[in-house]
């Protein structure tokens, strides 16, 4: 197939819905219906983030499936009062040709610094509609089975400086200057139609020693992420895409306190999560993807994995089989240290972009 694609061969469905935790939320309907596109020269971001470039063209769009990048910016926009369907069509046609010319490492058209579009980056950018863009007429009927603002849950602490959102992109790539140079590209497109809600950078190692993907560590030195279904599984076709090809990203940010946390001995580390910090291999097991023996009991008749144990609560079988494919990222700041407790000096988020209980 030749020539120029649409708009919805180039993005699919995609959504970003008001959900969060901790401090933020957000979901995204993702998916291709385009015939699969011929790739581009390089190593995609797949495995694991070698440089190469991402073509924009496939079934989905190809950052879904691919390991966390290694720098990210992820904004959520809010529509202008102005904004219609014929509008929005005009922003996705420009954000295409955007997208098109970033990710093969070209200047994007009107490109005020078309030095930092640089090739061999593996740059991804993911485009996502919420749920007031179901709203609009002639749109109404298009959106996904089952796509809501997703509820609170009993322990989170949403702020509105960062729920919500009309239209969600995420770009990924090796190299953070371009990611900035592509957020750049994107936002100033969108000012006609589009302006900036709330947006959240991260980074992430997903590349070992020797080149190969792993699943990377987070700020606890927890290797995060191991229950992933694997992409291209049917258990990651049954837990991410949804019938009509789409799927929905949930945005979380979760406040980590790395001082108390240091606080803790190696031992009860790997307590609270369930999983050797050394490999991620369960307490129950010795390599990272050994299944969890959730009923084991050690010389006490303590239960190995604890109930309360990270990788328990968040393991499918203690979620009525529900699972999801979750890409991390973390960021760091550093707040003044309350009164009453002065290890809490530093804190981290770590920013986790779930499609579709969360695996450890």
């Amino acid at each position: 197939m030749t020539g120029r694609p649409s708009r919805r061969q180039l993005f699919g469905y995609a959504g970003a819905a008001a959900a969060g935790a901790a401090v933020t939320g957000g979901a995204i309907a993702l998916g291709n219906d385009s015939a699969t596109r011929s790739s581009t020269a390089g190593d995609s971001a797949a495995d694991g983030g070698t440089r190469g470039n991402v073509g924009p063209y496939g079934d989905h769009q190809p950052a879904i499936a691919a390991t966390s990048p290694r720098h990210a910016e992820l904004v959520a926009f809010k529509l202008l009062g102005g904004t219609d369907k014929a509008a929005l069509g005009r922003l996705m046609r420009l954000w295409t040709s955007d997208i098109v010319a970033l990710s093969a490492g070209r200047p994007a058209p009107g490109d005020t610094a078309p030095e930092l579009a640089i090739p061999g980056v593996a740059l991804t950018a993911t485009v996502g509609f919420g749920p007031r863009v179901f709203t609009l007429t002639g749109l109404t009927d298009r959106a996904p089975r089952g796509f809501i603002d997703v509820p609170p849950m009993s322990h989170d602490r949403l702020q509105p400086t960062w729920t919500g959102g009309d239209l969600l992109v995420l770009v990924g790539a090796d190299d953070a200057v371009s990611v900035v140079h592509a957020i750049g590209r994107l936002v100033a497109d969108a000012a006609p139609f589009a302006k900036p809600l709330w947006r959240q950078t991260g980074f992430w190692n997903s590349t070992g020693p020797d080149g190969k993907p792993i699943t990377g560590r987070n700020l606890f030195n927890q290797v995060d992420g191991t229950g992933n279904p694997a992409p291209g599984t049917p258990d990651f076709n049954s837990t991410v895409w949804n019938d009509d090809g789409s799927t929905t990203l949930v945005v979380r940010r979760i406040k980590l306190n790395l001082e108390t946390w240091d606080e803790l001995t190696r031992s009860e580390q790997e307590r609270a999560v369930g999983r050797k910090l050394s490999n991620g291999a369960p307490l129950t097991g010795t390599a990272e993807h050994d299944e969890l023996d959730l009923e084991a009991r050690d010389g006490d008749n303590r239960l190995v994995i604890a109930k309360n144990a990270h990788a328990r609560l968040s393991h499918h079988s203690e979620n009525d089989g529900r699972r999801i494919f979750r890409k991390k990222a973390s960021t760091t700041s550093r707040t003044p240290a309350p009164p009453a407790r002065p290890a809490s000096s530093s804190s981290a988020t770590k920013p986790t972009w779930s499609a579709s209980s969360s695996p450890c």
